[in-house]
């Protein structure tokens, strides 16, 4: 039987389906409906109907409906980790980490829709101001077409929707098409809620159908999370809406000549080993890019390829499971094929660098050209760089030569090292003390350069997905 959708919180069936297959070898996971056109526009015309409702709706009933879902997931956690694992390859232990951010991520909008208030300003800074106040508050743009991607298809779902609902805006969501199943779960959570009707639809239309979607002037605020060249052609296709784009990083790390013992590497190489494989290199600030000081080179090179060595790749259902495959077998080619041309060009092969399937094993290569994919490009696939420097000047010079501005880590004791880097790095985020792939979901998150516009983080999500509203009161006394 094949897996429906949700149009306007309504369960509705298609007359075609699209199969879900399990990235590790293949065997058919679900089928999913796939929605027709009546189906979409019944979405979108209920979206739209519903925005003044839902902007109206008591903070109550709103955080509520995401206390909801936080609870409905928490007591799922074991099946929708399972879920996650089975549609996107993810191993277990990280399906269930998922599962708790995304749990966590709907309890922070439920609180901040209840303190979702304003501001009161007194205007008689001035004389023209005498006897006037300024009550600002901050109003939902209208619905929202969220477009969410396979690697985190529970959490980056989350962090579209939850904002969304919380400041009152109508949403409809895109999964990805290889992960939709996670998306459906969070529907079914919905449909038990108070929300008004038209408040949210969950629709696994194919990629093909997106552009209509992104043009639909109904739906005036696009969040999308994704490849570049796909991003930006969205933002040029609707110059006039309000784009917010996530598209990816090259995440460096720098290891400062201060942090030279050996706990001190030993926890470098831990985090960095973990946090470059942990979704099979499939996150946007995975690390990629390992800048060490000269001193500390080859101590630190030695002990990540026997880290890297050790991880356990295998059926990411099993509990040991540290390291799953990619999305599919074109992934895991393409990243075979550009650690091939790093070597090529001039880099070494420490560990990894083998494909099975989709299963590419964790990657290590030393001094690959600055001008290589592996180094210059987002891999996306269990592959980590490693490169000297002297001095701080140079490492922070190589940081930035990129493309991508997303976040760094700085692995240093001190202070003053922290703050220059913090200054100086070209990114949405610095890590002091920890690799680039720490996220808390309260926090803002975004990027640079070609990682994007706007940032995530469910305040800062807030924020992004509304604008303010100013009403001024006169004659009164302050």
């Amino acid at each position: 039987m094949s897996e429906p959708y949700w149009v306007a919180g309504r369960r509705e069936t298609g007359s075609r389906t699209l199969p879900v297959a399990h990235p590790y070898d293949g065997r058919p996971v679900a089928e999913v409906d796939v929605p027709g056109p009546e189906h979409v526009e019944e979405a979108v015309a209920a979206a739209a109907t519903a925005a003044r409702e839902l902007a109206a709706a008591p903070a109550h009933v709103r955080a509520g409906a995401l206390t909801a879902v936080s609870d409905g997931l928490a007591g799922r956690r074991q099946e929708v980790a399972r879920l996650i694992t089975a549609e996107s390859g993810k191993p277990l232990r990280w399906a269930r980490a998922e599962v708790d951010r995304a749990v966590s991520t709907f309890r922070w909008a439920a609180e901040e829709a209840r303190r979702w208030s304003g501001e009161v300003q007194r205007l008689d800074t001035d004389a023209a101001g005498e006897g006037r106040m300024a009550l600002v508050r901050r109003v939902p743009r209208g619905p929202v077409l969220a477009i969410c991607p396979f690697n985190f298809p529970l959490n980056l779902l989350a962090h579209k929707l939850a904002p969304a609902l919380a400041v009152g805006c109508p949403v409809v969501v895109k999964p990805a098409p290889a992960t939709p199943l996670s998306a459906l779960v969070v529907g079914q959570l919905l449909a038990e809620t108070a929300l008004p009707t038209g408040s949210w639809s969950v629709l696994p239309v194919p990629d093909a159908d997106m552009p209509d979607l992104v043009a639909d002037p109904r739906l005036p605020v696009v969040s999308f999370t994704g490849s570049g060249p796909v991003g930006w052609s969205i933002r040029d296709a609707v110059p006039r809406k309000h784009v917010v784009l996530e598209l990816g990083g090259n995440a460096a790390v720098v290891v400062c000549e201060d942090w030279s013992s050996d706990a001190d590497l030993d926890r470098a190489v831990e985090r960095v080993a973990v946090f470059g494989t942990y979704q099979a290199g499939q996150s946007c600030i995975s690390v990629q890019r390992v800048l060490v000081h000269d001193s500390l080179r080859d101590r630190f090179a030695r002990r990540l390829a026997d880290r890297l060595a050790a991880l356990v790749q295998g059926d990411p259902a099993e509990e040991a499971t540290e390291v799953g495959p990619l999305v599919d077998a074109r992934a895991a080619e393409r990243a075979e094929a550009r650690v091939a041309r790093a070597v090529d060009a001039g880099a070494t092969v420490v560990t990894g660098g083998r494909r099975s399937g989709t299963t590419l094993a964790p990657t290590l290569l030393l001094d690959p050209p600055r001008a290589s994919e592996v180094w210059a490009e987002e891999v996306f696939a269990p592959v980590l760089a490693v490169r000297g420097f002297t001095r701080l000047d140079e490492a922070v010079e190589v940081v930035n030569d990129s493309a991508y501005g997303l976040q760094a880590g700085v692995f240093t004791h001190d202070l003053t090292t922290a703050f220059r880097m913090f200054t100086d790095l070209e990114v949405g985020g610095v890590v002091v003390g920890d690799v680039p792939s720490y996220r808390a979901d309260q926090m803002p998150y975004g990027g640079v350069k070609g990682s994007g516009t706007g940032r995530e983080g469910v305040r800062s999500a807030m924020h992004d997905l509304t604008e303010e509203k100013v009403l001024v009161l006169s004659g009164v006394a302050l």
